[in-house]
């Protein structure tokens, strides 16, 4: 582990929890010091109130923990646009950004669907949305890369808060508050995490986009290895520019 590397803090998405990480915490351990946090509202922290300040501090302490430095935050969707408040309020902490299915606009029209959705997921019972998410993830994925995310439950009860607090708060411009260099890290088939990929990638002068082949909004399950590999070239790059 080089001592100048920079500690790498991975921030989950919607519903999830720090377990979304297992594989990339798992493969980036031995080179780099790593964690990841849950939100407020998730995982271990289920009963704590949902906030974009107390998610930033949760981040902020994470860094802290790690020590040796400013950190690349990596941010998945919810935890993309957490990472890009705690960029703004925290820039001294800050090395670099992955920013993964989190370059959409939360403005706008796009918004009126998933404030739609926020308002129907308290009327389904809890217990039929973890059996129909359960039932998707292991479908869809081999059980090393979901088995740690299933295990941590999932925070239903949280996503209208959440979605509440960020929606119609993000776009491009959030980017011109990033200290740091930034990768926009999405998933081939993420059209709609996409769509505001260009305008977000322009407003920053050291940004730029990788796209995880055939991969769709959860990119990191999709290609665990690909995803890997994207995050620990641009630390190496933060690490060989430092």
């Amino acid at each position: 582990m080089a001592a100048d590397a920079p500690p790498i803090i991975f921030v989950h998405g919607t519903r999830f929890s720090a377990g979304q990480w297992s594989p990339q915490l798992a493969a980036l351990q031995e080179d780099f010091r790593v964690a990841a946090v849950d939100l407020p509202g998730h995982g271990a922290r289920s009963a704590q109130p949902w906030s974009l300040t107390a998610a930033t501090e949760i981040i902020a302490s994470a860094v802290d923990s790690l020590g040796h430095g400013p950190a690349l935050i990596v941010g998945h969707s919810l935890g993309g646009y957490a990472s890009l408040e705690f960029a703004r309020r925290c820039p001294e902490q800050l090395r670099g950004l992955v920013l993964a299915g989190a370059s959409a606009s939360t403005c706008g029209p796009w918004a009126t669907p998933y404030r739609w959705v926020a308002g129907l997921i308290p009327r389904i019972p809890v217990d039929r949305l973890t059996r129909w998410n359960d039932r998707l993830l292991r479908r869809l994925y081999p059980p090393e890369v979901v088995d740690a995310t299933i295990r941590s439950g999932y925070a239903f009860h949280t996503l209208p808060a959440a979605w509440g607090e960020v929606l119609g708060r993000f776009d491009a411009d959030a980017m011109r508050h990033v200290a740091a260099p930034v990768l926009i890290l999405n998933g081939e088939k993420d059209t709609v995490f996409r769509s505001g990929e260009m305008d977000f990638l322009h407003a920053h002068p050291h940004a730029r986009i990788e796209l995880i082949p055939r991969a769709r909004h959860l990119a990191n399950f999709d290609d665990p290895d690909g995803f890997t590999d994207a995050v620990r070239r641009f630390a190496l790059q933060l690490f060989a520019h430092s």
